[in-house]
């Protein structure tokens, strides 16, 4: 059994305590906490679990940012498409070598522990690297082949793909420019 610290023991009492409270106890406990009136909508098991949160917080720390900013990535890919396979990032360790081939030429970055090894400098992201050897901006990850490229395919139409940034997207039309114009009227 591992050796407990006193302030793990403190948070493991609490969070027994917590199954036992009546309403108004963890509605008392919350305000202790969180310092304002909990959320109406909220009964007994959404008030523990909130507290027991919030113990484990203060006492071990919050979620970094980036796990947080992925979690909110991963909830807004599930809310639009509940049926859909997860994408989780790829993670590359360091030590490994990241090969692209561009214009003829052959590019090796090596990762390392505080960014990429490249050409002898060491560049704390891929995008500046990937810039370096086109001359224009590039997302790096995607240069190196680390996320894909989404293509939209030819079967979806114009107003179901995704917004970009910028100018809107301006409907397409197939008309060729022709020297002479038929007009009919007949009704």
């Amino acid at each position: 059994m591992p050796i407990q610290s006193p302030a793990q023991e403190q948070v493991a009492a609490e969070l027994t305590k917590l199954p036992g409270c009546l309403i108004h106890e963890l509605r008392e406990r919350w305000r202790a906490l969180f310092r304002g009136e909990p959320p109406p909508a909220f009964g007994p098991d959404l008030l523990r679990r909130s507290i027991a949160q919030k113990l484990q917080e203060d006492a071990y720390g919050k979620l970094s940012s980036a796990a947080q900013r992925e979690l909110n990535r991963i909830v807004a890919s599930l809310a639009k498409n509940p049926a859909a396979r997860l994408e989780l990032p790829r993670r590359i360790k360091a030590g490994a070598v990241l090969v692209r081939d561009w214009k003829g030429k052959s590019y090796h970055v090596t990762v390392i522990e505080k960014g990429f090894a490249y050409d002898e400098r060491v560049y704390p992201s891929l995008s500046e690297i990937a810039r370096e050897i086109t001359g224009t901006r590039w997302n790096g990850p995607k240069f190196f082949g680390l996320r894909p490229t989404k293509k939209p395919s030819d079967e979806e139409p114009a107003d179901k793909m995704p917004p970009t940034r910028g100018r809107p997207r301006k409907p397409s039309l197939a008309v060729k420019p022709s020297t002479t114009m038929e007009v009919s009227h007949d009704l």
